[in-house]
């Protein structure tokens, strides 16, 4: 869309502290520190945590959320997406970060914020593979093209209907699994276990976060799962994520978890929240706000008791 290449110039507050705020979005940032809670717990239950390396998995993955919302910007804002959202399809939980449509920065100045927090999860992915554990290269290979090309050409998974499992691979076993690994220098099947409800269970909010979107994406040609469906059929299906993503953590003790890993069903009521107020409201964006909070709540509690239930099960 050629229309949306650049922000008028006199439409931009060069409010670049507002920005970065945005793109780090603490909201979403939840979606990580969940996959951290599963990594790091699995990891103390293996082991001592060093605390200082978990500081710098942290600081990591923290740059590279927020680059990856940074650089998205700029490909939604390119597509159309962004700005084609009307005023009443907006909410708190959706619709992009609004930085360019809101004119807080220019293109080119969102694109430099994208740049350093690449650069600084870079740098503190290189500081743990020089001198904590090198084969943690390969898995942060893998969260930054996850992330970058999330949105980014020539993959664009969001548009192709691979972002909802990209975003439950990133924030699920990638995350989980380096974590882990910085730890212990190598990756448990415990530690991949745990961490495959997380997948079930990010891709269930970010298809939430989807139905407010839905028709922006549609004509800027983004094909996420609620586009390709619609919104009645998505909202039939969305249930059956949830009830999927309990069935596997149910499941785990047959794998050779400890049954306290039922822990992790304490997020199922938060889900069933996202689920009936979705079959109620699914074409009224604005009516879904009140349980966005739910959705993404509900991993992380998920997580919490995953995590618990590996540090005190054997």
């Amino acid at each position: 869309m050629s229309s949306a290449v650049a922000v008028p110039s006199t439409l931009v507050r060069h409010d670049w502290l507002q920005a970065v705020w945005r793109v780090a979005d603490p909201k979403f940032t939840l979606a990580s520190v969940a996959a951290l809670i599963v990594g790091a717990s699995v990891a103390g239950r293996d082991g001592a945590v060093s605390w200082s390396w978990l500081g710098v998995t942290v600081l990591g993955i923290f740059c590279v959320e927020a680059a990856k919302n940074a650089s998205g910007e700029i490909f939604d804002w390119d597509s159309g997406t962004d700005p084609g959202i009307r005023d009443d399809e907006r909410t708190p939980f959706s619709g992009g970060k609004r930085v360019l449509v809101d004119g807080l920065v220019t293109r080119r100045e969102i694109a430099l914020i994208a740049a350093f927090f690449y650069a600084l999860g870079a740098a503190a992915g290189l500081a743990i593979v020089l001198i904590r554990e090198p084969k943690v290269i390969w898995v942060g290979l893998a969260g930054f093209a996850l992330a970058f090309f999330y949105h980014a050409p020539p993959l664009k998974l969001a548009y192709r209907g691979l972002g909802e499992l990209a975003i439950g691979m990133a924030y699920g076993p990638v995350v989980a699994c380096g974590t882990y690994l910085v730890q212990r220098h190598v990756i448990s099947s415990a530690v991949v276990l745990a961490s495959l409800p997380l997948v079930l269970a990010q891709m269930t909010c970010i298809t939430y976060c989807e139905f407010p979107d839905s028709r922006s994406d549609a004509a800027a040609g983004k094909r996420t799962w609620v586009v390709r469906l619609g919104r009645a059929r998505a909202a039939q299906i969305y249930p059956w994520l949830i009830v999927a993503t309990y069935l596997l953590v149910a499941g785990l003790p047959l794998a050779g978890l400890p049954l306290s890993i039922w822990a992790g069903f304490a997020g199922l009521p938060f889900a069933i929240v996202g689920a009936r107020r979705l079959a109620k409201f699914h074409d009224r964006p604005q009516q879904l706000t009140p349980a966005f909070p739910f959705v993404l709540a509900q991993f992380v509690v998920q997580a919490i008791g995953i995590g618990v239930g590996m540090l005190i099960g054997r």
